[in-house]
């Protein structure tokens, strides 16, 4: 037995692995906001859908553990829902990045937005406000909670369309 073969983890190890990490996210994520306090934003919030989007493809794909082309189906889903996350992501590490009160407020909180808009005009409303989104109430090594929830994405995206879309 080669060496890589020893290190090689299945499919479906990395795919609960992949949950696993998310789950960590999301739980993270609820800490702060009940037990330290700091609320989310409007894009927060969204981010945190996207989040929730990849770590539900990835425990569908762990359970269901294809074999054939339904886990390439699992690789395009995992890299779209990623893709959705670091867009938003994105948008706020630039949002942040502009001088405070620059750009408009995105009004009500988006449950209120969800209530009274259809999904994409919520989406459209948050992405292009600000306001609150703006301002950076938690950092660590210089990263906004954004920035992390980025990087946390783009390696979830890869590791799940990697891991999906190779052959075994």
């Amino acid at each position: 037995m080669a060496l890589n073969d020893a290190w090689r983890v299945g499919r479906r190890a990395t795919n609960g692995i992949g949950a696993t990490l998310v789950a960590g996210l999301l739980a993270y994520a609820l800490f702060t906001q009940y037990v330290q306090g700091l609320q989310p934003c409007n894009m927060c919030l969204l981010q945190r859908l996207a989040v929730a989007a990849v770590g539900v493809v990835f425990l569908l794909a762990t359970i269901h553990h294809p074999r054939t082309w339904m886990a390439r189906v699992y690789a395009l889903l995992l890299g779209l829902c990623a893709a959705a996350g670091v867009a938003l992501a994105a948008r706020q590490v630039w949002m942040q990045a502009q001088p405070m009160g620059s750009l408009p407020s995105c009004g009500a909180d988006v449950y209120t937005l969800f209530d009274l808009l259809p999904v994409h005009q919520v989406v459209l409303t948050v992405w292009n406000g600000g306001g609150e989104c703006q301002a950076v109430t938690w950092s660590l090594w210089g990263l906004s909670m954004a920035g992390w929830v980025l990087l946390s994405l783009v390696a979830l995206g890869l590791l799940g369309v990697f891991n999906n879309a190779r052959r075994d």
